[in-house]
């Protein structure tokens, strides 16, 4: 599909999708969603945004993400400083001054229509408090990026797992895909190796770091993959001594439609929840981030079928004989065409596969699995519920929240599904 063709056909996508106001409605309001998760921090925390204490400017909220970071420290005068309580000289404040985790003890169980023990209306609690006192409504908006973020590095992981086994299996098929049998031996016996000591082994400091802030997170996962690196330079180089054998030099063909396939299959014949928990008995402890990892380990098979499918279809077509003719190598081919070219149904698994990871990651919160009990998430807030009949508000915002977020994640889908008919094609 030439550059003129692909403008033409995404054009018709956009005008075709534009037709539907459920799906429009509901892009909307993702991308509401999309900065309330971006600037939660704005929007509800006890730290403002920025203060003029005893005749100094101060940005405590901005300074927070510094400290965070690793890369400074508080001052003496504002190390253990309650900002509720502060002093000040001028002020400006989130919308709402509560951060999620941080309780109010003299509002504990308070309703939204109830009376508060609060000095002005500007403190009030919107949507009430839970047990110790924590704001639900800073809860909220909190959980919405706890919601977000999962749903999209899930995916991001997935749709990575998806197209790299879905492109081999439909575009190699399973004879046009060789190795040597010593390169085939050495990944069969490092690969499970290199994940063992670059992800399993170091599962714990990971969480650790993500926890601590991002730039931990980020200098330990370029650890992670410093071994993993490693590990398959030992391989390369040990393979590479092993072809000096004739019997292991010799190329043989992988058959990895056949095995992918089945891969897929068995993954989808058991549930997925049943998958979540059988790898979250691995860890140690409640992390998001082996809640994104593992939602995305398992979410893989759908796009996997989505592109296996197209490529199947894609890889007899004359821009990719006249690729393979002009000595384009097949990887090449694959990559630089086939794939792109196959991406389109990719998007509708995507918008599914997120409302699918939201809800997971509420299912998980709800049994504590997911979080710890002190991370406000939209399921979390869902199990303080648990047992309780006065207190609905624990019950109505936190499940409104994901019945939302859910449809509309699965309405845009069915908007990209209508937009990506094949029928628009030209």
């Amino acid at each position: 599909m030439n550059q003129t063709n692909k403008n033409t056909y995404w054009t018709y996508v956009k005008q075709q999708y534009k037709q539907s106001r459920r799906a429009m409605i509901s892009f909307y309001i993702v991308i509401l969603l999309s900065l309330v998760a971006v600037f939660a921090d704005f929007l509800a925390h006890d730290h403002p945004i920025v203060a003029k204490i005893e005749g100094q400017w101060h940005s405590p909220l901005f300074k927070s993400y510094l400290v965070d970071a690793g890369l400074t420290k508080w001052h003496k005068d504002f190390l253990n400083n309650n900002w509720q309580t502060q002093e000040y000289d001028f002020v400006i404040r989130s919308l709402i001054p509560y951060h999620p985790d941080i309780p109010d003890y003299s509002n504990n169980y308070v309703s939204p229509l109830g009376k508060q023990d609060v000095k002005n209306w500007r403190y009030r609690h919107w949507f009430g408090t839970e047990s110790t006192g924590r704001d639900i409504a800073a809860g909220m908006i909190h959980g919405t990026r706890v919601a977000f973020k999962v749903g999209f590095f899930a995916m991001i992981i997935a749709t990575f797992i998806g197209i790299l086994m879905g492109g081999l299996a439909g575009f190699f098929g399973d004879n046009q895909l060789k190795s040597s049998r010593a390169s085939l031996y050495t990944a069969l016996f490092f690969i499970p190796i290199a994940l063992f000591y670059g992800i399993y082994i170091r599962a714990y400091p990971l969480s650790d770091a993500y926890a601590e802030g991002l730039f931990y997170f980020l200098g330990q996962f370029l650890i992670s993959l410093f071994i993993i690196g490693l590990i398959f330079l030992l391989a390369w180089l040990v393979a590479k001594q092993l072809k000096r054998f004739s019997f292991l030099k010799k190329a043989v063909k992988l058959p990895v439609d056949i095995i992918i396939s089945r891969f897929i299959e068995i993954f989808r014949a058991i549930p997925t929840l049943l998958f979540i928990l059988i790898f979250v008995a691995f860890f140690k402890k409640a992390s998001l981030i082996n809640i994104m990892i593992i939602i995305g380990l398992v979410s893989w098979t759908g796009i996997a079928r989505f592109i296996r499918a197209e490529l199947l279809r894609i890889r007899v077509l004359p821009y990719i004989e006249a690729a393979e003719a002009l000595g384009f190598s097949k990887w090449r081919t694959l990559i630089r065409h086939a794939i792109p070219n196959a991406l389109s149904p990719v998007l509708i698994s995507i918008a599914f596969g997120i409302a699918a990871s939201i809800l997971l990651e509420a299912t998980l919160s709800f049994l504590e699995l997911s979080t710890t009990p002190k991370t406000m998430s939209w399921g979390g807030i869902l199990k303080l519920s648990h047992g309780l009949t006065k207190e609905w508000w624990l019950a109505f915002f936190p499940g409104l929240g994901i019945f939302i977020t859910v449809t509309c994640f699965n309405l845009i889908g069915e908007g990209l599904t209508d937009a990506l008919d094949p029928k628009l094609k030209k």
